[in-house]
C-alpha cells in the first residue's frame, strides 16, 4: 500500500487534489501508533438521500448513518457486507446502511410522516436549520431504540452481530457507548451531514486505540503492531482526541478541503502518514431474480390482491427501483397456475 508522510512540525500544506469526494482515507499517527480513517461523501451521498425525496431530518440522520457505516465497515477485514441498522419508536422508525467489501454503499429510512410533522419536520421536504440540528436529535426523531452492527460473510460463515441502546444526542454517541461496553477498543468518532448548494454532503472521522499497538509506525498500519509493540500511552491518546475535537462539522463535509488537507491540519504535529484511499460508490444488490423469489413465497391469491391497474409493482427500499409483474409474468412465475405457492 502506498503512503505519504508529513514530518513532525511541518507547516506547509501538501499539494493535494481538492476534489476527493466519495472515498475513505486511512492514516496513522506515527508518534503514537493511533490509527484512523476519514470518509468524505459527496455525490454518492446526495444520490442516496435525494432519490427517495426524504424530508430534512430523515435525510440528515440517514446521511450520518451512511458515513458511520463507511468509516467503520472499511476498517474491518472481511469479504461480505457490513450493516448498521437502527430501530426506534419515534417518527423515524428504521434506518439501514450497508457497505460491501468492494466499497458499494447504500441505505434507506422508514418513517411515520404524521409523527414527523408533529415533531417539527415537514413530511414532504426540508425542515428549518434549527429543527434539523437541535441538540435532542436522537430523542426527537428516533425516540427509544437500538443500533445493530452486522458482519455477513455469506452462507458458509457465521454472522457476527452486536447490539447497543441508542444513547446521547448524536448517532456517534451510541457507537462510542458500544465500544466502551465491549472493552476491546477505545475510539473517537465525529460525524456530520449537511445540505449545501451542490447537494447533500457528509463525513466521519474515526481514530482507534487498540491494545497492544503503539510506538512509531512504519510504512503500514500493520507495522505498528508487528514492530513496535506496547500499548499507546494514555497521554498520546488524550492528545489525539483533543486534536480530533478541533474538527468542525463544516470541515468534515467541506468540498474545498480535501481529506488529506483536513488530516494535515488536525494532526501534522503528530507525524501523520496517509495511505491509499479507498473509493466508495452507490451500489444496490436488488435484482429481479431476488424479487421473484420473494413473490414465490407468497400465495398467488394474495399477490393478485396487490395488483394496481393490472400490475404488481415491487419497489426496492434502497434504490427506489420498480419491478413490475403483469399477468403473463405472474403466470410464468407461478407455473401458469393460481394455486397457493406457500
Amino acid at each position: 500500500m502506498s503512503a505519504a508522510g508529513f514530518e513532525r512540525g511541518e507547516t506547509r500544506l501538501p499539494d493535494w487534489d481538492p476534489s476527493a469526494d466519495d472515498q475513505i482515507q486511512p492514516f496513522v499517527l506515527e508518534q503514537s501508533g493511533v490509527r484512523g480513517r476519514l470518509i468524505r461523501l459527496g455525490p454518492a451521498l446526495d444520490t442516496i438521500l435525494t432519490r427517495p425525496g426524504y424530508p430534512g431530518p430523515v435525510a440528515r440522520l440517514l446521511g450520518e448513518l451512511l458515513a458511520l457505516c463507511g468509516v467503520l465497515g472499511s476498517s474491518l477485514k472481511y469479504d461480505g457486507v457490513f450493516t448498521l441498522q437502527i430501530k426506534g419508536d419515534g417518527a423515524i422508525r428504521t434506518m439501514v446502511a450497508d457497505l460491501t467489501h468492494e466499497g458499494e454503499l447504500r441505505g434507506y429510512a422508514g418513517f411515520d410522516a404524521a409523527a414527523l410533522a408533529a415533531a417539527g419536520g415537514e413530511a414532504g421536504g426540508e425542515v428549518g436549520r434549527e429543527a434539523a440540528q437541535d441538540d435532542g436529535t436522537i430523542e426527537r426523531w428516533l425516540g427509544n431504540g437500538h443500533m445493530a452492527f452486522t458482519v455477513d460473510q455469506g452462507v458458509y460463515s457465521e454472522r457476527y452481530q452486536g447490539l447497543v441502546e441508542l444513547t446521547g444526542p448524536r448517532l456517534a454517541d451510541s457507537l462510542l457507548h458500544y465500544f466502551r461496553q465491549s472493552q476491546q477498543l477505545n475510539a473517537g468518532i465525529l460525524v456530520a451531514c449537511e445540505r449545501r448548494g451542490s447537494g447533500w454532503r457528509g463525513g466521519a472521522l474515526l481514530i482507534e486505540r487498540i491494545p497492544g499497538e503503539g510506538g512509531r509506525g512504519g510504512e503500514g498500519t500493520g507495522a505498528v503492531a508487528g514492530e513496535f509493540g506496547g500499548d499507546i500511552a494514555e497521554e498520546d491518546w488524550r492528545r489525539a482526541l483533543i486534536l480530533m475535537a478541533s474538527c468542525t462539522d463544516a470541515e468534515l463535509a467541506d468540498p474545498a478541503i480535501s481529506p488529506e488537507r483536513l488530516l494535515f491540519r488536525l494532526f501534522h504535529e503528530e507525524g501523520i502518514r496517509v495511505f491509499e484511499p479507498q473509493p466508495v460508490a452507490v451500489g444496490c444488490r436488488c435484482t429481479r431474480e431476488r424479487v421473484e423469489r420473494i413473490l414465490r413465497s407468497i400465495p398467488r391469491e394474495q399477490i393478485d390482491e396487490m395488483k394496481v391497474e393490472g400490475e404488481v409493482v415491487m419497489t426496492c427500499e434502497f434504490c427506489s427501483r420498480d419491478f413490475r409483474f403483469d399477468d403473463p409474468a405472474l403466470d410464468r412465475l407461478y407455473g401458469g397456475g393460481r394455486e397457493d405457492a406457500g
